[in-house]
Protein backbone atom coordinates (compact mmCIF):
# COMPACT_ATOMS: atom_id res chain seq x y z
CA UNK A 1 0.00 0.00 0.00
CA UNK A 2 1.32 3.45 -1.19
CA UNK A 3 2.21 5.26 1.94
CA UNK A 4 0.29 8.74 1.40
CA UNK A 5 2.70 10.77 3.69
CA UNK A 6 4.02 13.64 1.52
CA UNK A 7 7.66 14.14 1.55
CA UNK A 8 8.45 17.07 3.89
CA UNK A 9 10.12 18.82 0.61
CA UNK A 10 7.20 19.04 -1.35
CA UNK A 11 5.23 20.63 1.81
CA UNK A 12 7.71 23.41 3.48
CA UNK A 13 6.53 24.58 7.12
CA UNK A 14 5.93 28.05 6.74
CA UNK A 15 7.04 29.81 10.04
CA UNK A 16 5.85 33.13 10.71
CA UNK A 17 8.29 35.63 9.56
CA UNK A 18 10.19 36.95 12.32
CA UNK A 19 13.10 39.83 11.70
CA UNK A 20 15.42 40.96 14.28
CA UNK A 21 16.87 44.21 14.35
CA UNK A 22 20.18 46.18 15.90
CA UNK A 23 19.06 49.50 17.71
CA UNK A 24 22.41 51.87 17.54
CA UNK A 25 23.48 53.12 14.19
CA UNK A 26 20.64 50.40 12.53
CA UNK A 27 17.64 51.55 13.32
CA UNK A 28 18.58 55.09 15.28
CA UNK A 29 21.13 57.51 15.41
CA UNK A 30 22.08 57.99 18.70
CA UNK A 31 24.99 59.51 18.60
CA UNK A 32 24.06 62.65 19.67
CA UNK A 33 22.64 61.29 22.86
CA UNK A 34 25.78 58.97 23.22
CA UNK A 35 27.90 61.77 23.07
CA UNK A 36 25.76 64.33 25.78
CA UNK A 37 25.62 61.37 27.89
CA UNK A 38 29.85 60.86 27.94
CA UNK A 39 30.10 64.67 27.81
CA UNK A 40 28.26 64.41 31.68
CA UNK A 41 30.51 61.80 32.44
CA UNK A 42 33.84 63.52 31.62
CA UNK A 43 32.46 66.34 33.75
CA UNK A 44 31.46 64.30 37.17
CA UNK A 45 34.99 61.97 36.46
CA UNK A 46 37.60 64.38 35.14
CA UNK A 47 38.65 61.68 32.95
CA UNK A 48 39.41 62.72 29.64
CA UNK A 49 37.49 60.90 27.09
CA UNK A 50 37.65 60.98 23.12
CA UNK A 51 33.90 61.77 22.42
CA UNK A 52 34.25 61.53 18.76
CA UNK A 53 36.36 58.62 18.60
CA UNK A 54 33.80 56.76 20.88
CA UNK A 55 30.76 57.32 18.69
CA UNK A 56 32.36 56.59 15.47
CA UNK A 57 32.59 52.93 16.61
CA UNK A 58 29.66 51.93 18.28
CA UNK A 59 28.18 48.50 18.58
CA UNK A 60 29.99 46.97 21.24
CA UNK A 61 29.10 46.91 24.68
CA UNK A 62 29.25 50.11 27.14
CA UNK A 63 32.16 48.42 29.37
CA UNK A 64 34.17 47.43 26.22
CA UNK A 65 34.59 51.27 25.74
CA UNK A 66 34.74 52.34 28.93
CA UNK A 67 37.37 49.53 29.34
CA UNK A 68 39.64 51.96 27.18
CA UNK A 69 39.32 54.81 29.46
CA UNK A 70 38.55 53.67 32.70
CA UNK A 71 41.29 51.50 34.86
CA UNK A 72 39.27 47.63 34.86
CA UNK A 73 38.58 48.47 38.80
CA UNK A 74 36.63 51.95 38.04
CA UNK A 75 34.91 50.93 34.67
CA UNK A 76 31.47 49.08 36.49
CA UNK A 77 31.47 53.16 38.56
CA UNK A 78 31.77 54.68 35.40
CA UNK A 79 29.09 52.83 33.64
CA UNK A 80 26.57 53.48 36.37
CA UNK A 81 27.42 57.33 36.20
CA UNK A 82 27.04 57.26 32.42
CA UNK A 83 23.61 54.95 32.37
CA UNK A 84 22.16 57.36 35.20
CA UNK A 85 23.24 60.22 32.93
CA UNK A 86 21.47 58.48 30.03
CA UNK A 87 17.48 59.19 30.22
CA UNK A 88 17.76 62.79 30.78
CA UNK A 89 20.37 63.44 28.37
CA UNK A 90 20.39 60.62 25.38
CA UNK A 91 17.20 60.31 24.45
CA UNK A 92 16.14 63.73 23.46
CA UNK A 93 19.16 64.47 20.59
CA UNK A 94 18.91 61.24 19.18
CA UNK A 95 17.05 60.53 15.90
CA UNK A 96 15.29 57.48 13.66
CA UNK A 97 18.07 56.65 10.77
CA UNK A 98 16.04 56.76 7.12
CA UNK A 99 13.76 53.85 6.83
CA UNK A 100 13.52 52.60 10.23
CA UNK A 101 9.84 52.98 11.06
CA UNK A 102 9.02 51.94 7.38
CA UNK A 103 11.06 48.67 7.85
CA UNK A 104 9.37 47.63 10.91
CA UNK A 105 6.08 48.68 9.72
CA UNK A 106 6.87 46.60 6.76
CA UNK A 107 7.21 43.17 9.01
CA UNK A 108 4.53 44.18 10.30
CA UNK A 109 2.64 44.44 7.50
CA UNK A 110 3.39 41.17 6.22
CA UNK A 111 1.89 39.34 9.60
CA UNK A 112 5.54 39.48 10.83
CA UNK A 113 6.77 39.88 14.31
CA UNK A 114 9.76 42.76 14.90
CA UNK A 115 12.23 42.70 17.42
CA UNK A 116 14.69 44.66 18.88
CA UNK A 117 17.80 42.87 19.97
CA UNK A 118 20.68 45.26 20.87
CA UNK A 119 23.55 45.60 23.34
CA UNK A 120 22.11 48.45 24.99
CA UNK A 121 20.48 47.95 27.97
CA UNK A 122 16.62 47.30 28.12
CA UNK A 123 15.08 50.27 29.70
CA UNK A 124 17.33 52.73 27.82
CA UNK A 125 16.85 51.12 24.57
CA UNK A 126 13.00 50.85 24.94
CA UNK A 127 12.86 54.62 25.94
CA UNK A 128 14.70 55.64 22.34
CA UNK A 129 11.81 53.42 20.73
CA UNK A 130 8.84 55.27 22.66
CA UNK A 131 10.32 58.72 22.55
CA UNK A 132 10.86 58.31 18.35
CA UNK A 133 7.77 56.36 18.02
CA UNK A 134 9.34 52.97 16.40
CA UNK A 135 6.78 50.03 17.99
CA UNK A 136 8.80 46.29 17.82
CA UNK A 137 6.73 43.84 19.35
CA UNK A 138 9.63 42.84 21.62
CA UNK A 139 12.59 44.73 22.72
CA UNK A 140 15.69 42.34 24.57
CA UNK A 141 18.51 44.33 25.41
CA UNK A 142 22.83 43.67 26.80
CA UNK A 143 23.43 41.39 24.15
CA UNK A 144 26.35 41.40 22.08
CA UNK A 145 27.65 39.80 19.17
CA UNK A 146 27.16 35.54 19.36
CA UNK A 147 24.64 36.14 22.26
CA UNK A 148 22.72 38.16 19.93
CA UNK A 149 22.38 34.70 18.36
CA UNK A 150 21.13 33.02 20.95
CA UNK A 151 18.62 35.42 21.82
CA UNK A 152 17.34 35.12 18.13
CA UNK A 153 16.91 31.85 18.09
CA UNK A 154 15.17 31.68 20.81
CA UNK A 155 12.70 33.77 19.36
CA UNK A 156 12.39 31.84 15.87
CA UNK A 157 14.25 35.23 13.82
CA UNK A 158 14.74 34.16 10.06
CA UNK A 159 16.64 37.46 9.94
CA UNK A 160 18.61 40.00 11.61
CA UNK A 161 19.24 43.35 10.73
CA UNK A 162 22.60 45.06 11.79
CA UNK A 163 25.57 47.87 11.16
CA UNK A 164 28.13 46.00 12.59
CA UNK A 165 30.20 42.92 12.19
CA UNK A 166 29.13 41.80 15.55
CA UNK A 167 25.82 41.70 13.79
CA UNK A 168 26.83 39.39 11.62
CA UNK A 169 28.28 36.42 13.95
CA UNK A 170 24.68 36.94 15.98
CA UNK A 171 22.91 36.23 12.80
CA UNK A 172 25.05 33.22 11.75
CA UNK A 173 24.73 31.72 15.45
CA UNK A 174 20.97 32.21 14.87
CA UNK A 175 21.38 30.30 11.84
CA UNK A 176 19.60 33.43 10.42
CA UNK A 177 19.62 35.75 6.94
CA UNK A 178 22.05 38.11 7.91
CA UNK A 179 21.16 41.79 6.52
CA UNK A 180 23.57 44.27 6.58
CA UNK A 181 23.05 48.59 6.27
CA UNK A 182 26.28 50.52 5.81
CA UNK A 183 24.72 53.51 8.72
CA UNK A 184 26.99 52.08 11.29
CA UNK A 185 31.06 52.17 11.79
CA UNK A 186 31.24 49.05 9.30
CA UNK A 187 31.55 49.73 5.32
CA UNK A 188 30.02 47.13 2.73
CA UNK A 189 33.41 45.28 2.32
CA UNK A 190 33.84 44.35 6.00
CA UNK A 191 30.31 43.18 6.26
CA UNK A 192 30.21 40.73 3.04
CA UNK A 193 33.90 39.36 4.69
CA UNK A 194 31.91 38.58 8.09
CA UNK A 195 29.07 36.73 6.10
CA UNK A 196 26.68 39.35 5.51
CA UNK A 197 23.97 37.38 2.95
CA UNK A 198 22.62 40.66 2.02
CA UNK A 199 24.23 44.34 2.54
CA UNK A 200 22.19 47.69 2.00
CA UNK A 201 23.00 51.12 2.15
CA UNK A 202 20.63 51.81 4.56
CA UNK A 203 16.70 50.77 5.72
CA UNK A 204 15.13 52.65 3.04
CA UNK A 205 15.84 49.56 1.13
CA UNK A 206 14.65 47.18 3.28
CA UNK A 207 10.64 47.26 2.82
CA UNK A 208 11.34 46.56 -0.80
CA UNK A 209 14.09 43.93 -0.03
CA UNK A 210 11.46 42.45 2.54
CA UNK A 211 8.66 41.98 -0.15
CA UNK A 212 10.69 39.98 -2.57
CA UNK A 213 11.94 38.25 0.49
CA UNK A 214 8.44 36.88 1.41
CA UNK A 215 7.55 36.06 -2.05
CA UNK A 216 10.40 33.70 -2.41
CA UNK A 217 9.07 32.19 1.00
CA UNK A 218 5.39 31.97 -0.16
CA UNK A 219 7.16 30.71 -3.50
Amino acid sequence: MASTVQHPLHHPVHHPLTVGFDLDMTLIDSRPGIAAAYRVLVAETGVPIDIDLVVSRLGPPLEAELAHWFPAAEVPAAAELYRAAYPDHAIAPSTALAGARESVAAVRAVGGRAIVVTAKNEAHAKLHLAYLGIEPDTVIGSLWAEAKGEALREQGAQVYVGDHTGDVRGARVAGALSLGVTTGPCDAAELRAAGADVVLADLTGFPAWLAAFEADRAA
